[in-house]
């Protein structure tokens, strides 16, 4: 009997597999074990340096799937891992209707260019110190072409650093993203905005809190040299894209604030370039520089400037390490100023 429970559970799978094979199914699996060791010296104003090291599985360290249902179905899944717990990365569905694709899910946002590796802080990447980047997020999100246009749940975040809001916000309509990439040849320009907008109330003062970002990105790369940089200017902009300006790579300014009975717009600034050199196979060299600013309705202003030098080295296919150099300078008084060294260890398979 239990012979004819295992040949009919082979013929189920054989089936199931000449099916998928006939309906061009296809689940691509992957995943990244990810790294980290690291030495920081950490001083706020004030205080000595405090010297720490660490070492830890990065919470961008991943495992997923790339799935095609049909022609014109695909999806995808992605889980990493904070604190030793999974978490939903990516999961969404892709339809491609001939003119278009309709994507429903969670997926980076429009406003999300990865172009910096920046190693350290997870991956840190430049987000949150210049570079242009919203999400992954929830989202409706047509693409035609080189655009992209989307719509997603407005972030109603106000008071910098967290700071507690002792008032209550009412969001009527969902925050919008786009994207347009020129491809060049050697030459990529890209175009991106973002609006959004909420009320606000405490007490008897009411306000609609509108925020926008606007952003400029342009990639070169020729015979192994590659540069990549982009510039953004915006109003309350850490409602749509990450923003760090105190040297903590803690994305929690760039917002409106509620000061002295009135609400304060936030205008916020910020541009990164990365350039670097493919060797050979075996060696990139890359250096970063990114630059935040923001300015409550004419008050003093915060700033903070990161730089970074690395070197990719790829050990095999798929294995490869990357030593980094780095600053934090959150450069106003208060803030952190933070000189790091160390290595990421990455094996995708």
């Amino acid at each position: 009997m239990k012979k004819v429970f295992v040949v009919l559970a082979a013929i189920v799978l054989m089936a199931g597999s000449a099916y998928a094979s006939t309906n061009s199914v296809g689940w691509n699996f992957y995943g990244s074990a990810r790294l980290s060791t690291f030495w920081s010296n950490t001083d706020e104003s004030g205080p000595d340096g405090d010297l720490q090291y660490s070492e830890s599985l990065q919470t961008n360290a991943r495992i997923g799937a790339r799935v095609k249902v049909s022609d014109e179905l695909t999806g995808r899944f992605e889980y990493g891992t904070i604190g030793g717990d999974a978490n939903i990365r990516l999961l969404y569905g892709e339809w491609d209707f001939g003119s278009g694709k309709l994507l429903v899910g969670q997926d980076y946002a429009p406003l999300s260019w990865l172009w910096s590796n920046q190693v350290y802080g997870d991956d840190c990447d430049l987000l949150a110190e210049g570079a242009v980047y919203s999400h992954r997020a929830p989202q409706l999100r047509l693409t035609f072409g080189d655009f992209k246009i989307a719509i997603l749940n407005p972030d109603d975040t106000v008071n910098n650093d967290d700071a507690a809001f002792n008032g209550t916000t009412q969001v009527l309509i969902p925050a919008i993203e786009v994207d347009y990439t020129l491809d060049l040849d050697m030459v990529k320009l890209d175009f991106g905005a973002g609006y959004s907008t909420f009320e606000a109330t405490v007490g008897g003062d009411e306000e609609d809190i509108d925020s926008y970002v606007l952003a400029l990105g342009v990639q070169f790369d020729m015979a192994g040299f590659f540069m990549k940089g982009d510039v953004y200017y915006g109003q309350n902009a850490g409602n749509l894209i990450w923003i760090s300006v105190d040297g903590d790579h803690t994305w929690d300014d760039g917002f409106a604030e509620y000061s002295n009975g009135k609400f304060l717009d936030n205008e916020c600034i910020g541009f990164m370039l990365v350039a670097g050199y493919k060797i050979n196979d075996t060696f990139t060299v890359e250096a970063g520089y990114g630059y935040n600013e923001t300015e409550l309705d004419d008050n003093d202003d915060d700033q903070s400037a990161t730089y970074y030098l690395n070197t990719t080295i790829n050990l095999a296919p798929g294995v490869f390490v990357v030593p980094e150099v780095g600053f934090f300078d959150g450069r106003e008084n208060g803030d952190i100023e933070n000189f790091y060294c160390g290595m990421k260890w990455q094996i995708d398979f």
